[in-house]
C-alpha cells in the first residue's frame, strides 16, 4: 500500500496487521487502535476476538482498513486459468472483508471474469460498500494473484 505522509492512527481506527508467523506462514489479524501511539512509534492494539487490549505493535506494520486496502493473496497464478475457481475467488474475498469488519453489498458477479486489458487479471464482480461502486478485480503480482477492490475505471460503463 502506498500513502502520502504517514498515517496518523486515532483511538478506534480499525487496523490490520500483517506478519509472517513462526512456521514461516503469513499471519493477518484485524483489530482496532486502544489509544495514542507513544514516542517510540508504538501502538496498544485491541484484536478481533481479545477482550484486552494490551497487545503493542509497531505503527509501521500497522495499515488502515478501507474497501481498496482489504486483500486476498494466494499463490497459485494457475488459479486464474479456471473459470470456476476465478468465480470462487469473489466468496473467498467476500469472507475476507467480512473478517475485516467492512459492509459489502449488491455484489454482482461478472461470469468468470471479465479479461483486463493488461492481460494479467480479471475483473470479477461489481459491488458496493458506504454507497460507492467498485470494481473486484483478480491480478497476477509476480508469483501470487491478489484479489482486490478498486474503482471502476473510466473505460468501464457504471452500472444504472
Amino acid at each position: 500500500m502506498t500513502t502520502i505522509g504517514p498515517i496518523i492512527f486515532r483511538a478506534g481506527d480499525r487496523i490490520c496487521w500483517k506478519a509472517i508467523g513462526d512456521d514461516g506462514l503469513p499471519i493477518r489479524r484485524y483489530g482496532f487502535i486502544n489509544g495514542r501511539p507513544n514516542g517510540n512509534g508504538r501502538v496498544v492494539v485491541m484484536f478481533d476476538g481479545e477482550l484486552k487490549g494490551e497487545t503493542v505493535v509497531a505503527i509501521g506494520e500497522l495499515e488502515p482498513v478501507n474497501i481498496m486496502t482489504v486483500d486476498l493473496v494466494i499463490d497459485d497464478v494457475e488459479l486464474l486459468n479456471d473459470p470456476t475457481l476465478r468465480q470462487a475467488l469473489v466468496g473467498l474475498w467476500s469472507s475476507e472483508a467480512e473478517l475485516a469488519g467492512l459492509v459489502v453489498e449488491n455484489v454482482v458477479q461478472l461470469g468468470t471474469g471479465v479479461r483486463d486489458v493488461t492481460g494479467l487479471g480479471y475483473a470479477l464482480a461489481e459491488l458496493q460498500s458506504a454507497g460507492e461502486l467498485y470494481v473486484l478485480r483478480a491480478v497476477i503480482d509476480s508469483t501470487y494473484v491478489t484479489v482486490r477492490a478498486d474503482v471502476p475505471r473510466r473505460f468501464e460503463r457504471p452500472r444504472r
